[in-house]
């Protein structure tokens, strides 16, 4: 939610995955993409985001088609969101989305990382191929490498934006105590986001969270390690 938390307070509308549960049909409108890349059509994104004025979106479900999105929107301007090493970024998941998501997200954990997240090795091999992967696909000029503890200043330059005041922080947002204290509707949430994945019945993309700009003025994608 930090990234999202910022993009807001730069301007743009951030659609986030509690979007799906907000916005009526949208569960469905979900499934139906998921059906359109497995078949290998194109989706109408302009008429799942346009209507509530989205000009950016982060997390799930977006993770799973940013190469769409980017295909959509070829002038996108990507965030690719790291943590200071895989291994905090392992320890950090296992103490948190890991163990709380089991009852919701398992397609996750059995789809991208073949039911071996708790294998640490071969959770490397996930995490530094999805990184590799991003920018293979991502022209260099459209590519951020980010992590929030650098602040502001790199991200709003990278968006043309100008950056808040000196005495604005940048958001850290769903920090442990913010994680636990929203759980229940998080594994409800969750739920709901693995029946849409698992309505393609495709493999998974190696992202745990993404964002893609939706409108031409915004044009903001975001994967995130």
């Amino acid at each position: 939610l930090s990234l999202k938390a910022a993009l807001d307070m730069l301007g743009y509308r951030t659609y986030h995955m509690k979007e799906v549960a907000s916005n009526r049909g949208h569960d469905e409108a979900w499934r139906a993409a998921a059906r359109d890349q497995m078949a290998g059509r194109p989706t109408d994104w302009r008429a799942m985001f346009g209507p509530g004025g989205y000009t950016a979106t982060v997390d799930w479900p977006s993770a799973r088609f940013y190469k769409e999105l980017l295909a959509a929107y070829p002038g996108a301007k990507v965030v690719l969101s790291v943590r200071e090493s895989f291994d905090t970024w392992y320890e950090s998941v296992s103490e948190s989305i890991y163990p709380s998501s089991m009852t919701g997200l398992q397609v996750i954990w059995t789809g991208t990382f073949d039911g071996r997240f708790e294998d640490r090795n071969f959770a490397r091999q996930v995490y530094e191929a999805h990184i590799a992967e991003v920018k293979r696909v991502v022209p260099p000029a459209q590519l951020l490498v980010f992590s929030a503890r650098q602040g502001w200043a790199p991200l709003c330059a990278f968006l043309g934006r100008q950056q808040p005041s000196p005495d604005t922080p940048f958001p850290h947002v769903n920090d442990k105590a913010d994680f636990n204290q929203g759980l229940g509707a998080r594994q409800r949430r969750a739920r709901l986001y693995n029946n849409i994945i698992l309505a393609s019945n495709a493999a998974l993309a190696a992202a745990l969270a993404a964002g893609v700009g939706l409108a031409d003025r915004c044009q903001v994608l975001r994967c995130c390690t």
